[in-house]
């Protein structure tokens, strides 16, 4: 047993030992790679001058693309499709540029696989396409533009700018509110500035014995003289509504449909309106509420022994007291 145990690592080296280093086949492969490069270098460098010139074409066909939507004023599509136009032809020309250094590798199989990479970027970057097709889509229709005042999600601002993936407006307070362009494009969207014009309301209270029509020429007169209300269309006081209070006046008026105009206006025309009726002495009544006392009127109210939906009796209940008892024993001690 011992004998064996020390034969067999001898026998281990020996086969280790038969073992030859063919280093020649080594320097061959490397040879080969060498003349390989070196039978390649001239395709590596007319592809670099392909991806130059590629990369010098990109930046152009950019370039024009970004002073196009300048001249028409789209500042922002033309720098979209600058961008989109720039990577397509930057692509385009690392696909020649590859089937130049690998000329077993046709155009077909490098289109081949851009579909299928294609495939599997849409699945992983969905909602980035999504966002980036939507922008397009905003860009191409121009539902708004920069500079316009909109509400989206309930959010209201200025549109600042408009990119692939948001659109970026800043509130009145002064922030900045970025959302994503699928949702300004599948969801309403109010657009303040669209026109050139934008009609505000306001409901003015008077008293039930005033007269309408005289309340409603002096409110007419008086938001017609307000600095901003517009002259076309006229502003216009209509007879709204009966209520408990009084009777309900609808004043409405026009202005410039910028924020700021609407909310200057707004005030003076409700200061106006309400100092000419102050000074026409147009009652501008306040809630008016009306409370009566039920007297009781029989022996059992307000026992709460015999309320039907009362407390238990205890034996501790207070007489039933009556309103009229009340006053009576007031009455009679001030006598």
């Amino acid at each position: 047993m011992e004998e064996e145990t020390q034969t067999a690592p001898r026998e281990d080296i020996d086969s280790f030992a038969g073992v030859d280093a063919d280093t020649g086949n080594i320097f061959e492969k490397i040879d080969a790679w060498a003349d390989g490069f070196f039978r390649l270098l001239p395709n590596i460098a007319v592809a670099l001058v392909l991806l130059v010139v590629f990369w010098f074409l990109a930046r152009g066909v950019a370039a024009l693309v970004r002073r196009s939507g300048r001249k028409r004023g789209r500042d922002n599509l033309g720098d979209v499709g600058a961008s989109l136009l720039r990577w397509l032809v930057t692509i385009l020309g690392i696909m020649l540029a590859v089937t130049i250094v690998a000329p077993s590798i046709s155009p077909g199989d490098l289109f081949a696989g851009l579909g299928i990479g294609s495939v599997a970027i849409g699945f992983a970057f969905k909602d980035i396409l999504q966002n980036m097709l939507a922008g397009i889509l905003i860009l191409i229709r121009q539902p708004f533009e920069v500079g316009d005042q909109i509400v989206s999600g309930g959010h209201e601002g200025t549109v600042e700018r408009i990119e692939t993936r948001a659109t970026l407006i800043k509130t009145y307070d002064g922030r900045r509110v970025v959302i994503p362009n699928s949702d300004i494009y599948t969801d309403a969207v109010v657009v303040n500035t669209a026109f050139d014009k934008r009609r505000s309301q306001y409901d003015v209270l008077i008293g039930c014995s005033d007269d309408i029509d005289e309340a409603c020429r002096i409110m007419l007169e008086a938001a017609g003289n307000c600095d901003g209300v517009l002259a076309d269309p006229a502003p216009e006081a209509i007879p709204w509504g009966m209520d408990a209070d009084g009777n309900t006046i609808r004043l409405r008026w026009w202005t410039q449909p910028a924020r700021a105009d609407v909310v200057h206006v707004w005030g003076r025309v409700i200061r106006d309106t309400y100092n000419a009726l102050n000074e026409k002495g147009v009652d501008l009544p306040y809630p008016t509420r009306m409370v009566l006392f039920h007297d009781q009127t029989e022996a059992t109210d307000g026992d709460r022994t015999a309320q039907r939906e009362g407390w238990p009796a205890r034996g501790d209940s207070p007489e039933p007291r009556r309103i009229a008892d009340a006053i009576r024993a007031a009455a009679s001690q001030k006598a």
